[in-house]
């Protein structure tokens, strides 16, 4: 199942075709997709920023084409040698701000086309590797299976971080290859498992969602305006400036009025959500 697919049924499930999502998951992924709808869809691209936390396991002694299980194996190695505090070092190099190459079969774009659609038609693409953050990476359990070792982990990261690059990378640092052998995201931004609801639920109309203003709670600072500030911001004016230069929810009630980030010394509406009667 693809991310698309979750917001087809969603759309069924809400009656509306103005779905999205906070960021796609690979078809072999389980986990957290958050969905926004109508108006909420403005909210989705300040959650896809937001980071995100993953399980996965690591397989180590084989590469593949497209760094995880679902590729052709291109590689094999003996990993009878590499031992546990080798695997632990390697992993605590990928923590804190590092440069990362993305997989070739990324959504990734390349002269306007995804990179996995060039890898399809059969060119051979490298990405750039670019500036990303993993706050955390711990080693859970390391298992010797075969003439192969799994490693699960548990990952922090900012947006634009791939877990199957970690696996690639662990692999190569070591000579033996590594790819993803599942992945499951367990939350993104402020929203963990114990906010979910299965597809199940979904489909059966078994769920009750999230008003904007507890959204925008949960994901910005807030700020509380006065009937004034809010009539103000309702035609687009700004106010006097926010306490830092993080974006804002204006809030009055239960009402999310806009989205509020400093500029030239005033707090200036990015986006308005109770337009002026």
């Amino acid at each position: 199942m693809t991310s698309h697919d979750v917001v087809a049924i969603a759309r069924r499930a809400l009656g509306t075709r103005k779905v999205g999502h906070a960021g796609t998951l690979d078809p072999m992924a389980t986990g957290i997709l958050v969905l926004g709808f109508n108006n909420g869809t403005r909210l989705l691209q300040y959650i896809t920023n937001g980071d995100k936390t993953y399980e996965a396991t690591v397989v180590l002694g084989a590469a593949t084409v497209t760094d995880d299980v679902e590729g052709e194996v291109i590689s094999r190695a003996d990993v009878s040698a590499i031992t546990d505090a080798q695997i632990e070092a390697e992993m605590a190099k990928m923590r804190g701000t590092i440069m990362q190459r993305p997989s070739s079969v990324s959504a990734v774009k390349v002269d306007g086309e995804r990179a996995y659609d060039r890898v399809r038609a059969g060119e051979s693409v490298e990405l750039a590797a670019r500036e990303v953050t993993i706050s955390q990476l711990d080693t859970k359990e390391i298992r010797r299976i075969d003439n192969a070792i799994e490693v699960d982990i548990e990952v922090t990261c900012s947006a634009g971080t791939f877990i199957r690059a970690i696996a690639r990378d662990c692999g190569n640092a070591l000579t033996v290859g590594g790819h993803l052998n599942s992945l499951r995201r367990t939350r993104v931004a402020g929203f963990g498992l114990e906010k979910a609801i299965s597809l199940a639920s979904l489909k059966a109309g078994e769920f009750s969602t999230l008003g904007l203003v507890d959204v925008a709670r949960t994901t910005f600072s807030a700020r509380e305006l006065a009937l004034d500030e809010v009539n103000e911001l309702s035609f687009g004016r700004p106010l006097s400036a926010n306490p830092d230069e993080a974006i804002y929810a204006a809030i009055s009630g239960q009402d999310l009025i806009a989205l509020l980030c400093n500029k030239d010394g005033l707090a200036k509406p990015i986006a308005v959500f109770a337009a002026a009667n």
